[in-house]
């Protein structure tokens, strides 16, 4: 397998962790990876600089129109930056835009979809983003969503989040895995297992089981308390927060448990977060 492996989720649903279990598992050592070396174990495809290089012009000088249309050359770029299977990170929406696939077919080996239910993600992503939390429900709500250039990185297509979990789990195509940050925390070891399986990776039972153990969230809370995390954004005071499953229970509103549901109702049954009377199973 060669070409680039896409680690894709909507922002907030557990991308960086599946990244810490794959740089632990591939490094194999006593102690955890440091997670200010995950940016390089695995690109972004928000990162300029790629742009700046493919162009050979600063990024800040390229219009959106010119950046949407490198997509191809910068994806071909990281395809070939290393031999056999290159993980790139994306919140991106998978789409096409004036002609341009926001994912590139020729540069692609496949991809693992993490999807976390929205109850969980918009408060996590308020947070993240400095957002109210009715704020970040909204944002989740909206198919115009995109999350704005800053220094380093280009325009991010996000969409909803019905929208981008459809856009990743349907594609004719593409060799793809889905996981739920759900059962990823339920049965780490099986679910995990699973990308190893589909990365055709050797499992090793003890290695598989330290590799969790060193991307849990009390380790990786502990390394940002340490040394600071290179992805935290300006706003927010601390990238990992909570790491668990329903604790929108005590941080939304019945309203905008309701709004979620009402916007999100057919993924949300689809996905088992909801039964058919509207009952949450999470």
């Amino acid at each position: 397998m060669s070409g680039i492996l896409w680690l894709a989720s909507y922002p907030k649903s557990g991308n960086t962790w599946l990244r810490a279990f794959l740089a632990n598992y591939l490094d194999d050592t006593p102690g955890p990876v440091d997670i200010n070396t995950l940016p390089d174990f695995a690109y972004g495809d928000m990162r300029a600089e790629y742009y700046a290089q493919v162009s050979g012009k600063p990024a800040a000088e390229l219009p959106w129109a010119d950046i949407n249309a490198l997509r191809p050359r910068v994806h071909d770029f990281l395809a070939r930056s290393r031999p056999g299977v290159v993980f790139v990170k994306t919140h991106t929406l998978l789409t096409i835009l004036d002609g341009v696939p926001t994912i590139t077919p020729d540069a692609t080996a496949g991809a693992i979809y993490v999807l976390r239910n929205p109850f969980d993600v918009a408060v996590s992503f308020a947070h993240h983003y400095g957002l109210t939390i009715d704020e970040g429900v909204r944002a989740l709500c909206l198919p115009e969503l995109r999350i704005e250039p800053k220094a380093g990185h280009i325009t991010q297509i996000i969409s909803d989040w019905s929208n981008h979990v459809e856009s990743w789990i349907r594609p004719p195509g593409l060799r793809r895995l889905t996981l739920r940050y759900e059962d990823m925390l339920a049965a780490p070891q099986g679910t995990f297992g699973k990308v190893l399986d589909f990365l055709q990776m050797p499992k090793d039972r003890e290695r598989l089981k330290r590799a969790i153990r060193h991307c849990s969230f009390r380790v990786l809370a502990e390394q940002e308390r340490k040394r600071g995390f290179v992805e935290r954004p300006r706003n927010a005071d601390r990238f990992f927060r909570k790491g668990g499953a329903g604790g929108f229970r005590h941080c939304l509103s019945a309203e905008q448990v309701a709004a979620l549901i009402d916007r999100h109702r057919p993924m949300l049954r689809e996905q088992r977060y909801l039964d058919d009377r509207d009952q949450l199973l999470i």
